[in-house]
């Protein structure tokens, strides 16, 4: 009996103490919501996007778009000639293919590579004899053999608009300390199925409530690793690309700012790419960003502790890097519910309260994070917006059991193999 009450006084105990972690997590997202309305309401100041100096046509600067590539198949042909159709002087604009394939996109990519350079491109296609570092070893690789001030990266599966570099590229002047110029990405097959439509309306939430309410807020926010430019300098005093996290864009994204740079991000134009339209593409993705992440709490949350920002500061970039923890907290407190269930013979868990808390707060963050973009965009009629939303939280708790373990491996050290995320739209 004894034993028994010991038990059960563990589990309310692990129960509570999860619930609180999900909540307070939660709880820090709906900053972010609250932030936007008060912009909205002009109660809080918007920050009013600085004037973007003309430039002449001799004064464009020379940019170096690099392409990492891994077993794509045609969808390198569909990039190649998207980058081509920039408007760019050709002799400003060097192309890099990042060649780690393994299949035969190898063969496809130099043919096209050599009909670029018959066309007058400087286009080069680079081959390693190994994966080392992965996607941050390949772009490591590729800005050494150039000389270029300003590098745009791009994935297999993303199409800028032809008039992408002249739209940002000038921005780097009116902002001298912007390491990078992330544009907002959509996506092609938003409406292929149910799980592209939730992936849209979360995106739409990261770009638009996350990345711009971060940007204009002053606040730390992510690169995301294409669909955005890089000025060289930013990226060699911070280090240049490391090799030891899955997630290198946030990576270099922290440490860049660690050195007194910062971000940009601009609505338009969007870079238009892909979404996994398959569960188990999705799941890949997922789980190589979650242990990315985690790798970079692991590596970078005591330089942002020992840094000189703010208390405030340094909160809200520890948010960034450690908000995947609420997957294995919400395992935790998903697990501990159904032994505590047990353990009290049907009776529910002394956390009722905690319980319609968190419920509550579920709605407010899934509305107040997808909502306000959903409406900005146009994307629809309330009741389009209301069948995607209802299916977030199950994904979100799918994702929680599917990426609790890979992220406690990562963040204690475990190493991962960078896994491609399939795309199973052919290129338009």
């Amino acid at each position: 009996m004894i034993f028994y009450d010991t038990l059960v006084i563990v589990s309310d105990t692990v129960l509570q103490v999860a619930l609180e972690g999900v909540i307070a997590i939660g709880a820090a997202f709906l900053i972010l919501p609250l932030l936007y309305l008060l912009e909205l309401a002009r109660i809080l100041p918007i920050a009013m996007e600085r004037p973007t100096p003309a430039l002449a046509e001799n004064e464009l600067p020379h940019v170096l778009v690099q392409l990492p590539i891994f077993n794509e198949g045609n969808l390198t042909t569909g990039l190649l000639r998207t980058v081509a159709a920039l408007d760019w002087p050709k002799d400003r604009l060097h192309i890099q293919l990042l060649d780690d394939s393994t299949d035969d996109t190898t063969e496809t990519a130099a043919a096209e590579i050599m009909r670029l350079r018959r066309n007058g491109f400087h286009a080069d296609h680079l081959r390693r004899t190994h994966r080392s570092g992965f996607k941050a070893g390949a772009l490591a690789a590729g800005l050494a053999m150039s000389e270029a001030d300003f590098v745009a990266m791009l994935d297999a599966d993303y199409r800028p608009p032809t008039d992408w570099l002249r739209v940002v590229i000038p921005r780097f002047a009116a902002y001298p300390r912007a390491a990078f110029i992330q544009s907002r990405c959509e996506f092609m097959n938003s409406n292929s199925n149910w799980l592209t439509r939730a992936q849209s309306l979360l995106f739409d939430a990261h770009f638009v409530m996350e990345q711009g309410v971060r940007a204009r807020a002053g606040i730390l926010f992510q690169f995301n690793g294409t669909g955005g430019i890089w000025r060289r300098a930013a990226i060699e005093a911070a280090g240049g690309w490391s090799p030891d996290s899955l997630c290198e864009d946030l990576d270099l994204t922290v440490r860049a700012a660690l050195k007194d740079w910062h971000g940009v991000f601009v609505m338009h134009p969007p870079v238009a790419g892909l979404v996994p339209d398959q569960m188990r593409h999705w799941r890949v993705q997922q789980r190589r960003w979650a242990s990315g992440f985690a790798q970079i709490a692991r590596k970078l949350t005591w330089p942002i502790w020992r840094s000189h920002w703010s208390v405030m500061q340094k909160l809200l970039a520890g948010f960034l890097i450690l908000y995947q923890a609420i997957f294995p907290v919400a395992t935790l407190a998903s697990v501990a519910f159904v032994v505590d269930l047990v353990l009290h013979r049907g009776h529910l868990p002394p956390v009722l309260l905690l319980l319609e808390v968190l419920a509550v707060e579920i709605v407010l963050v899934a509305v107040g994070m997808t909502l306000p973009p959903y409406l900005e965009l146009h994307r629809g009629g309330i009741g389009r917006y209301l069948r995607t939303v209802v299916a977030l939280p199950p994904l979100i708790l799918y994702l929680s059991f599917a990426n609790a373990r890979p992220i406690v491996a990562a963040f204690f050290g475990r190493s991962e193999v960078f896994k491609r995320t399939p795309k199973a739209v052919a290129d338009r």
